[in-house]
């Protein structure tokens, strides 16, 4: 029997909400039956009656007739059953409904308040909170948990399910509300925020979310998040559904975004709307952004409105569209002014404003060239002008620029705030003439000074993906101190994002030293040729440098090598999960190379056709480019319906290859590989990486391909990004996917412990059926057992997803196959849930960032030369070969694996002595990676570590001891003063003696069961305090024996 009942947890949500003022009413007292004022029949949904007292309450200076007409147009919303229905409502709700009647002689017109929006000088709305409000429509009988109606309309949808029943998952609650949509329709007409909880989670979303789309609520007041052990409906109920919160969140934080939809194959165009609604992180960011703006665009105010940082991928963009919509109407109407520093990224985040124009109550405009700009500014007021940052220079040759307006109350927006071009600095630029001749010279200033001269008086406010550099003093002096920050792990944490790993599979490039000495160069700012203003000399040099190296990277032998490897890849990464790739190449040239490359092993993936095949490139060209390169050109237009083609899941294209286009701002949730084959550092790295972090379906993660060696970046980045006050890391190794995987394999294997299924690989389909029900029946046979291998596998899954095509993946693919064809007939009758998500540490590792020389892409083992052995037999021989290899950085990640896996194996058999190798480890990484040591130098201390590990395997024969009870004794051992009171000889004791009273009191679920527990703590504390361990020392001990008995236990079990 359950121990906790749906009906207490709505009983539960019911309080909460009369806690903050609202009234609760039974749905049977709203029955047609007992109020047929309210209902006419169990079909309506709007409680009629109180919203003709609410239309009264809130409008007393308009006439009967004109409320009589809101009324029947908000009930006749009824039969418009979409999302166009649902949205007509909402724009009735927050802007009222037009009316028209007879007053004297004249008609006029005016607008009927169905909500009261600001709730000054007091909250007019009336607030019900109704459980089990049962609806029927077209004879089917529908009973919603609890429904929160404001003035009588049924805004806000909860459905609940019981904590203590593990096959009530909230997705079964979301998989409820899409049921309710099919059959009684009507309520959705009027419905804002739907809320799925089993009463410990809670998420919300939108009538058109899918599952991955509902997100927590964390906070109750927007200072902090609430404790992660109070249950996340209360967090909501009093987060989120405080009367003042939700009028506001109501009113300025939902939108209906528009996209255009072409159908090439019929020539048409569509307008596809998803209706969004702000998640908590969003919602706050915007209010404490608006407020700060207010404040700094007053009389005396310092024009810093300050810097919001939210991580890529986590709804920047739409939080921008939430805060102009609401800073319009609580700044009234100040002009708003968008700048990007590129022309594409102003282009989708034009998209995004324009998607939103309803929420902004005016479309948007995009500023072409510096004069238009100079207009678009000429008014008094109002208005949302896009352009690019270069438009504020100076068009004549001089170092000046004069005013475009002197207007206070004009915000100016920047994306991506902390980039280079927002300096104030004073330089020497040179001065052609049309002839592109030197004729002289003059000064120029950073955009930031241009800036401040165009709009002297306007407020400054910056959006960031990523964080603001320490030593970057522009970014503060331009728009001020950060605002808001929401940074990757709370993006992870909140499934607002997907994980990114890391794989390097570095392409041999042949380098000479001149190229090698170029690769290091990389840790500065090199900018592509033509991407900058600067003609310096510093500038033509770096360019210089980057056409060289080039020219390395694009020889044919080594583009046919990479086309080879990027095909073999991403083909088997679609064996297990389908998704899109973007390439990354350096040049134009090489995009061009490698795309013949790659067709030419894959002749169907080409056609001439825009609209059709599955690879392209995404650049433009000039006729002096030739035409192998002119065959590629795409207009805006034609980039826009690529778009349209990437982001379209079941649309055949799968592959595109950039250089520098789509980097940033380009949203594909179906993209999860991205290969890169082009230097990058800092803010374009971490914005580029972030593409494939957008989740979708049940995407486990993005991956990131490395063919050009930016882990080095990748490491810079990750001690900037925690140097910034973020968490979370921008990327993990790949390896940790396989480390993963092979774990949930294990645990997979453990929950089937006892059942033989080792002749499914061999017999015949009959058979192999008979075997998936055997193993149904006995899954069902233990307790929890269905929802644990369900769980299980689902990670495994996952975890398989994101290590394909490493070798261990193969040689475990059928017996994983195995497992999900079980999971598959345990989950016949049932919805498959998404809750599942991977949770794991975040981890960086130490990537080999050199370039080998040799003929194909390589693998550090191979390229070693030798199989991997195993460690705790490592002969001096291997040791000596190791230290003598050519290529250090192999030698060197070749040690750090060998020694990670056998630590971590380690780990179950001896925690305490597994801790102290890995800060060994650890340790000596720490000090390569501060650059106190050297490659050479951390390879002689690996060695010795790995002598260590030999040292600690012969023990055992030295002390007499079982590998059971030395790790007891290492356990017993890791205080200091324990071995000083007692002596070596009494813990030996003392350890044989714990090893044997846990051995024998184990069982096989014992570490989940408190009474078993408590019993094995008592013996332990008996047998300590019978020899005299230090009573001080003693609680330390006992937990550190306990987590040793937990990793034991079932290897014990099993024998």
């Amino acid at each position: 029997m359950p121990s906790i009942y749906e009906s207490e947890i709505e009983e539960m949500a019911i309080s909460e909400f009369t806690e903050l003022g609202y009234q609760y009413i039974s749905g049977y007292v709203l029955s047609p039956d007992e109020a047929p004022d309210e209902r006419k029949s169990y079909a309506d949904t709007v409680l009629s009656a109180r919203l003709r007292t609410a239309l009264s309450r809130l409008n007393p200076h308009l006439p009967q007739v004109a409320l009589d007409t809101a009324h029947k147009t908000i009930l006749n919303l009824s039969r418009q059953r979409n999302v166009a229905g649902n949205e007509q409502f909402h724009k009735y709700l927050i802007e009222g409904i037009p009316v028209e009647y007879r007053k004297g002689e004249s008609i006029v017109g005016d607008y009927v308040y169905i909500f009261d929006k600001e709730g000054t000088p007091e909250d007019r709305n009336e607030y019900l909170v109704v459980n089990q409000f049962t609806i029927i429509e077209n004879g089917t009988q529908k009973r919603p948990d609890i429904i929160l109606f404001v003035n009588g309309l049924p805004l806000i949808l909860f459905e609940l399910k019981n904590p203590a029943d593990a096959n009530a998952t909230i997705s079964k609650a979301y998989d409820q509300i899409q049921t309710y949509k099919s059959v009684i329709p009507q309520l959705f007409v009027y419905n804002e925020i739907c809320v799925i909880s089993d009463g410990l989670e809670a998420k919300l979303g939108s009538y058109t979310a899918p599952y991955s789309r509902y997100s927590t609520w964390k906070s109750k007041d927007g200072k902090q998040e609430a404790s992660q052990f109070e249950d996340q409906l209360s967090v909501a109920i009093n987060g989120l559904f405080r009367k003042d919160v939700v009028r506001d969140y109501l009113t300025y934080f939902i939108t209906y975004e528009k996209t255009k939809v072409e159908n090439a194959d019929h020539k048409t165009i569509r307008i596809e709307t998803v209706k969004k609604i702000a998640a908590y992180h969003q919602y706050y960011a915007v209010n404490k952004a608006v407020s700060s703006t207010i404040n700094a665009s007053s009389i005396g105010g310092n024009q810093k409105a300050g810097v919001v940082w939210h991580t890529q991928g986590s709804g920047k963009s739409l939080s921008m569209a939430f805060y102009a919509g609401k800073l319009i109407q609580k700044m009234d109407n100040p002009t708003i002014v968008v700048i990007t520093d590129r022309n594409d990224l102003d282009d989708q985040l034009f998209g995004t404003f324009a998607g939103n124009s309803d929420l902004l109550r005016q479309p948007p405009q995009q500023a072409e060239h510096s004069y238009q700009l100079r207009e678009l500014l000429g008014v008094a007021s109002g208005g949302i002008i896009f352009t690019t940052i270069q438009k504020f220079s100076p068009d004549d040759g001089s170092s000046t620029l004069s005013a475009f307006s002197q207007r206070r109350n004009i915000v100016v927006m920047a994306d991506e705030a902390h980039r280079t071009q927002y300096g104030f600095d004073a330089k020497l630029q040179n001065i052609k003439d049309e002839n592109k001749q030197v004729i002289g010279q003059r000064i120029a200033y950073g955009f930031a000074k241009y800036l401040r001269d165009a709009l002297p008086n306007a407020t400054f406010i910056g959006f960031t993906g990523t964080p603001v550099e320490s030593k970057d003093a522009n970014t503060p002096a331009v728009f001020g101190s950060y605002i808001d920050i929401y940074d990757i792990a709370q993006a992870i944490e909140d499934n607002i994002t997907v994980k990114i790993f890391y794989e390097s599979r570095l392409a041999k490039l042949n380098l000479t030293e001149e190229g090698r000495a170029l690769v290091e160069q990389f840790d500065t700012d090199l900018e592509a040729p033509g991407e900058s203003d600067d003609d310096t000399s510093s500038a033509s040099a770096a360019k210089a440098k980057w056409t060289t190296l080039e020219k390395i990277v694009g020889n044919k032998e080594r583009i046919a090598n990479l086309a080879l490897d990027i095909v073999s890849h991403y083909e088997g990464r679609q064996e297990v999960f389908r998704g899109k790739a973007m390439i990354v190449a350096m040049s134009r040239q090489i995009a061009v190379d490698l795309y013949d490359a790659i067709i030419a092993l894959r002749p169907d993936w080409h056609d001439d056709d825009l609209m059709k095949g599955s690879i392209k490139v995404i650049m433009t060209s000039a006729s002096s480019d030739g035409p192998r390169l002119q065959k590629h050109h795409t207009t805006k237009t034609q980039r826009k319906a690529l778009a349209q083609r990437m982001k379209d899941e079941n649309d055949p294209l799968r592959i595109v290859i950039v250089r520098d286009m789509w980097l940033t701002g380009f949203d594909a949730p179906c993209l999860n590989t991205m290969y890169i084959d082009k230097p990058m550092q800092g803010h374009n790295l971490m914005q580029a990486i972030a593409r494939v972090n957008r989740v979708f379906k049940d995407k486990p993660g993005g991956l990131i391909v490395d063919y050009i060696g930016i882990g080095t970046s990748l490491r810079e980045a990750l001690n900037f990004y925690a140097e910034s006050g973020g968490k979370g890391m921008p990327a993990e190794s790949q390896q940790r996917a396989v480390e993963i995987m092979t774990e949930k394999l294990e645990v997979v294997r453990q929950i089937l412990h006892g059942f033989d299924y080792t002749d499914f690989f061999t017999v015949a389909v009959k058979d192999k059926l008979a075997i998936i029900l055997r193993a149904e029946n006995y899954l069902l046979g233990i307790e929890n057992g269905k929802a644990r291998f369900i769980r299980e596998v689902t990670l495994l899954s996952q975890a398989y997803a994101l290590s394909k095509p490493d070798p261990l993946t193969i040689s475990n693919a059928e017996e994983i196959a195995f497992f999900q064809a079980v999971k598959a007939r345990l989950c016949k009758f049932d919805r498959p849930s998404n809750t599942d998500r991977l949770d794991y540490d975040t981890v960086i590792r130490n990537i080999v960032a050199s370039a080998i020389e040799s003929d194909r892409v390589i693998d550090v083992f191979e390229a070693a030369g030798m199989e991997k052995p195993d460690i705790s037999i490592l002969s001096e021989e291997f040791l000596q070969e190791v230290r003598t290899l050519e290529y250090k950085n192999i030698a060197l990640e070749l040690l750090k694996r060998l020694l990670n896996d056998e630590v971590r194996i380690r780990t179950k058999r001896n925690i305490a002595q597994s801790r102290t190798l890995m800060e060994m480890l650890d340790r000596a990484m720490n000090r390569y990676q501060n650059n106190l040591l050297s490659t050479a130098e951390v390879i002689d201390e690996l060695i010795h570590l790995a002598k260590e590990l030999r040292k600690a395997d012969e023990r055992t024969k030295s002390l007499n001891m079982t590998n059971d009870e030395l790790a007891f004794y290492d356990a017993l051992c890791t205080n200091d003063s324990a071995a000083d009171v007692l002596g070596d000889d009494q813990l030996q004791t003392i350890a044989r003696e714990v090893a044997d009273k846990v051995r024998k009191n184990a069982t096989i679920d014992w570490a989940v069961k408190e009474s078993v527990r408590a019993r094995l703590m008592v013996i332990v504390r008996r047998i300590l305090k019978k020899y005299g361990y230090p009573p001080d020392k003693q609680e330390k001990a006992i937990a550190l024996v306990m987590k040793q008995a937990e990793t034991l236990a079932e290897d014990w079990v099993k024998n």
